[in-house]
């Protein structure tokens, strides 16, 4: 890999861990807050009136959390990196293609997995807030009030993780700007986490859980393209291991 800087290498290891564990977190970080009374006002906008409403909570989304399904490859590929940094080629270009051959497989079933649960759970909300009042009330009780704000700050958080990541693997070695997939990689992952910020901010706060939502369904597709990708690219990795294996194996018996 030339003059890699192997400090830089960690670093930017560290910075893309710490993305994944604040958009895991997402959850566990935003929402939970009191909405009753935003709940009572959006009632009497719609002409029921509500007396007492009690245990209605904000809904913490989907969308920051569903982003780690993309830069869990980021992570994944990071780490690959630095295990340039404790294993022989020869090592490292064996266990590398089987390793990503089963993380792609895992991504792939999970990434499914959340597509569906994120698509079923749109198509609710969505047939909830178009069948006034009590449907729309239903809504408003579970998804109507999103936590814009405290996701702001995660997202803003995690966006400047990610521009320090890439540029501490710049920093470690400038040529992996040669590495295509890499830099389509880091511009896929800056662009959601942008796009994810700008739905947040587009309509009123009864309807972003809505828009959140679509993002985590367009993460969870954009993450299932990346599975597949690093799949068909461990299969030559896969293959010149074993031809190799094959070829030592023969020279040994020789």
């Amino acid at each position: 890999m030339g003059e890699l800087r192997k400090p830089f290498l960690l670093l930017a290891l560290f910075a893309v861990a710490l993305v994944v564990a604040v958009e895991l977190g997402a959850a566990a970080l935003t929402g939970g807050g009191d909405a009753g009374g935003a709940l009572r006002d959006s009632a009497g906008q719609l002409g029921v009136e509500l007396d007492d409403v009690g245990g209605v909570s904000e809904p913490s989304g989907r969308g920051t959390g569903y982003l780690a399904l993309i830069d869990v490859v980021a992570l994944w590929t990071t780490g690959l990196f630095c295990l340039s940094l404790v294993l022989p080629d020869r090592v490292q270009g064996r266990v590398q293609g089987v390793a990503t051959l089963v993380f792609s497989i895992v991504l792939l079933l999970v990434s499914l997995v959340l597509l569906i649960v994120a698509f079923v759970e749109l198509t609710v909300m969505v047939s909830l807030f178009l069948a006034p009042p009590f449907g729309t009330l239903a809504y408003l009780a579970v998804w109507g009030f999103f936590p814009v704000d405290d996701a702001a700050v995660l997202l803003g958080l995690a966006l400047l993780l990610k521009l320090v990541w890439a540029g501490l693997l710049l920093a470690a070695q400038p040529r992996f700007l040669r590495n295509k997939g890499l830099v389509l990689l880091a511009l896929t992952t800056l662009l959601c986490t942008v796009v994810l910020q700008f739905l947040h901010g587009l309509v009123p706060v009864i309807l972003v859980s809505i828009l959140d939502d679509l993002g985590a369904v367009v993460f969870a597709v954009v993450a299932l393209i990346w599975a597949l990708v690093l799949l068909i690219g461990s299969i030559p990795a896969i293959v010149k291991a074993v031809r190799t294996t094959a070829t030592t194996s023969g020279r040994t018996v020789d």
